[in-house]
């Protein structure tokens, strides 16, 4: 464990390393993902167009075998929702090629430079679907294998853990406010493939940013090299953990559904019903997502700050009550649209952007408290053994999320707006009450067994 030296509020020099490398990957991800729908459906999967994509027929047949016909709207909602989904499973396989054949560095620099190509190739419409591979494959050996280093840098009980990765939230946080800006504007304002390639250069800049630091980072490899019999040897207690994360992954990706459906029928929604007008300039709808980050980013601060407030006078909640909390707050937030929604049916007019604000203000106070969380419990409680690969199973839950978010995407066609979105709140809403009846019941069960011990 590298705890020396400390340069950041008292944390680890590397640290800032993590943060930077997880901050320009994340940079290039945002930047891509904010144009991917808007591409899909203004170019890529027009007539002129979708002929000269390698495979793009395949991928069509496969999906439409299960969901039946789609227009160029739902499909790009499905390309959408699967892309965003396998996104975050490939860390699972990342992590496990770390934790048994691969060290770390090696992992994470084979999927920076995957990355990077991916977002060139995207420049060409034909190479699509190749891009989109590589990506898939540079996210899943990158994004858990940075996170279980940070975890790395703290000893299992040191409480400096949960707020170092509210600090690393707080890096992609900020890296999501500008990408908008710089690839999300280059894309529709000048061409798509330049906000794309803009994407490209961010994943070197992270590539760079993670080298650089490397001295400061945590052994490559945590443990010995041990052979797989021995990685496979947990005790009792260690798997009626793992059962227990496995179990939180659909709860917490319901919980996500409102949060996930902001890159995908949000924008798509938005561009349509959202006066987009400001200062006499129509701004690209991609915007909406860099105020978002801007916003995640005052509540990442204002979470931090408040939980340390509230230590000071009382022990603070324990994560699954944290989890929770958050998750509640999150599903008031698709009840703000639904009202925009149907004050939208009985005015004829465009929306204040106002609207689409105030969803975001809720929706990040609620994701402030809960992902850093969730990703620190899963951090903190994970047999050392299975570090990365825990990692990669905690993002599991946002592959889930975005299966859900893809094909709820391509309803909006079918259903009323307010029913859209309230159909989004109930989903959230049924994940925060599992969670609740789960931390009063890990509550009982605690008091249960001190009633005993006496």
């Amino acid at each position: 464990m590298a705890s020396e030296p400390t340069d950041l509020l008292g944390h680890p020099r590397g640290l800032i390393f993590l943060c930077g490398s997880e901050a320009w990957e994340r940079f290039s991800y945002f930047g891509m993902q904010s144009l991917l729908v808007l591409y899909l459906t203004h170019q890529l999967l027009l007539a002129e167009h979708a002929g000269r994509v390698i495979g793009l027929g395949a991928l069509r047949g496969a999906i439409e075998a299960i969901t039946g016909p789609l227009s160029d709207a739902a499909l790009a909602s499905q390309i959408f929702g699967l892309y965003a989904g396998l996104v975050y499973l490939t860390p699972l396989l990342g992590g496990i090629l770390a934790d048994r054949w691969l060290d770390r560095t090696t992992t994470v620099v084979t999927g920076a430079i995957a990355m990077a190509l991916g977002h060139f190739l995207m420049a060409f419409d034909a190479t699509f679907l190749v891009a989109i591979g590589l990506l898939l494959a540079g996210v899943g050996c990158f994004k858990g294998n940075i996170a279980s280093q940070v975890g790395g840098l703290y000893g299992a009980d040191d409480p400096r853990r949960a707020t170092a990765f509210q600090v690393f939230q707080l890096f992609i946080s900020l890296a999501v406010i500008i990408s908008p800006l710089v690839c999300g504007t280059l894309g529709e304002k000048v061409g798509w493939h330049y906000g794309f390639a803009a994407a490209g250069v961010g994943m070197l800049c992270g590539l760079g940013t993670y080298l650089w630091g490397r001295r400061w980072l945590p052994a490559s490899r945590p443990h010995d090299r041990m052979t797989r019999g021995a990685r496979e040897q947990l005790s009792g207690a260690e798997w009626r953990t793992v059962a227990l994360l496995v179990g939180l992954l659909p709860v917490l990706a319901a919980s996500l559904v409102g949060n996930q459906q902001m890159f995908n029928t949000f924008v798509v929604w938005g561009e349509r019903s959202f006066d987009l007008l400001f200062l006499g300039y129509e701004m690209p709808v991609t915007w909406l997502l860099s105020f978002d980050a801007f916003i995640s980013v005052v509540c990442l601060v204002g979470t931090i700050a408040f939980w340390r407030l509230y230590a000071r006078r009382r022990p603070e909640p324990d994560d699954l009550t944290k989890i929770a909390l958050g998750a509640i707050v999150m599903a008031v937030a698709p009840v703000l649209l639904t009202a925009a929604s149907l004050h939208q049916q009985a005015t004829g007019a465009r929306l204040s952007v106002a609207w689409g604000l105030a969803f975001e203000v809720i929706n990040e106070i609620g994701f402030a408290i809960l992902v850093p969380v969730a990703l620190s419990f899963y951090s903190r409680v994970a047999p050392p053994a299975l570090q990365g690969l825990a990692m990669g199973m905690y993002y599991v839950s946002f592959f889930l999320c975005n299966l859900v978010v893809g094909r709820l995407g391509g309803l909006l066609e079918r259903m009323s707006a307010p029913r859209f979105w309230l159909m989004h709140a109930a989903i959230v809403g049924g994940g925060a009450v599992v969670l609740v009846a789960l931390t009063f019941g890990g509550q009982w069960l605690r008091a249960a067994r001190v009633v005993q011990a006496g």
